[in-house]
């Protein structure tokens, strides 16, 4: 049977900080919370594996090396508020929630909604939340937030998003354009986004990010 804490540890350790990561509150935060937990029993195995982890609904379990950069990229603070779009079963709002004041976790469907609270709740983890919504719009009404996370490739970015984003906010997320695919961090200075291009992220693209396909006829 394999021993989580230490895969977890060795992850960190080998995985991540022999590749740039070098915040050590990061470090402790994937330490901190069993990635097991948040992925099929019948993947539990290979949760600490440097790959992405297929969930239910098109969701993946962004592989570790690029959610602990995009992180890192992001630069979170202890009072920092979060929206962390499309988080799945709730790994990623687990892992912000140990790095900011309060998240807030925003997924399509009820049911997914309900199973990340059980895990959060499992883990006493009280400074965040699950709430259902269209992940292309945002959660205004919870915002406007310190950064935004969205935990997957896109290929067209909400226009909705910058308007629920502080002054200085950060939005992290990665842009696939056609064979590239890159981890980009928006910054919000004076309502204007200014775009700053960061490292190569092949990550699946998130079905509610596709762009529309065009017929010629």
């Amino acid at each position: 049977m394999q021993d989580n804490a230490t895969a977890r540890l060795n992850m960190v350790n080998n995985q991540l900080l022999t590749n740039k990561l070098t915040d050590d509150r990061i470090a402790q935060a994937l330490l901190s919370v069993p990635r097991e937990n948040f992925v099929p029993k019948s993947l539990r195995s290979v949760a600490y594996l440097d790959e992405d982890i297929p969930l239910d609904n098109g969701r993946y379990l962004m592989e570790p090396m690029i959610f602990a950069r995009m992180l890192q990229s992001a630069a979170i603070g202890p009072r920092d508020v979060v929206l962390d779009v499309a988080c799945g079963t709730g790994y990623s709002t687990a892992v912000l929630a140990e790095l900011a004041a309060a998240v807030v976790g925003l997924e399509v469907d009820a049911a997914a909604v309900a199973g990340a609270e059980a895990q959060l709740a499992a883990l006493n983890i009280d400074n965040a939340a699950v709430v259902v919504g269209a992940l292309a719009d945002g959660c205004g009404d919870q915002g406007p937030y310190d950064v935004i996370f969205v935990n997957g490739a896109v290929e067209e970015l909400p226009a909705a998003y910058a308007a629920q984003l502080t002054e200085g906010g950060r939005l992290m997320v990665v842009e696939r354009r056609g064979l590239v695919s890159q981890a980009v961090l928006y910054t919000n200075r004076d309502g204007l986004l200014s775009r700053r291009e960061l490292f190569d992220a092949m990550i699946p693209v998130l079905p509610d990010f596709e762009t529309a396909e065009v017929f010629h006829f």
